[in-house]
């Protein structure tokens, strides 16, 4: 029988990044161009069966789409509270997206030390538009000793993948601490 796992995920990134984007992908399958603003936040929510260490888990995620506004660092900590694991997300077309990630991951950290992090360059359909690729990134990535993926909400292509990894690694806390899972 699957064990049952609810667990809290942060996507965090400036605003504009395709956060709201990657979550309609992950959750629903769909894409749309249109930018809308999140103001605070909004929780969706979704179902997916991984496999890890033999045992099979209904792992539902809890993702926190937060406003992308660095000016609310003390509203953002409030929200960071009780996440099992965060997406940082930037945007290959916007460099300053990618320079701004070591703050983000700073303040996720004041909160929250031990969840698992990765980031993600989004946009990378965009190729005659990107700034930067999977090399600087990679550097990012390399100095926190986090994993990173370049992502595309619109065409789809390694947003799944990211969401499960990130479970795997959340599974993998949650295991390695002995929590028990609710059957």
């Amino acid at each position: 029988m699957a064990k049952k796992l609810m667990k809290k995920i942060c996507l965090l990134g400036d605003g504009a990044v395709g956060k709201t984007s990657l979550i309609r992908k992950f959750v629903f399958d769909s894409f749309d161009d249109k930018y809308i603003m999140t103001f605070g936040t909004k929780v969706s929510k979704k179902e997916v069966s991984i496999c890890r260490n033999g045992q099979e888990f209904n792992m539902t995620f809890l993702i926190w789409d937060i406003l992308g506004q660095r000016v609310h660092d003390n509203v953002h900590s409030a929200y960071y509270q009780g996440a099992a694991g965060a997406f940082i997300v930037c945007d290959t077309t916007r460099l300053e997206t990618l320079q701004h990630l070591e703050d983000w991951i700073k303040v996720f950290r004041t909160v929250n030390n031990d969840a698992p992090v990765v980031l993600l360059g989004n946009k990378f359909d965009l190729v005659s538009e990107m700034q930067f690729g999977d090399k600087e990134l990679g550097e990012v990535a390399g100095r926190y000793n986090m994993k990173y993926h370049l992502t595309s909400a619109k065409t789809g292509d390694h947003v799944e993948d990211s969401f499960i990894e990130l479970g795997n690694e959340v599974i993998d806390r949650h295991l390695n601490k002995g929590v028990k899972c609710n059957e």
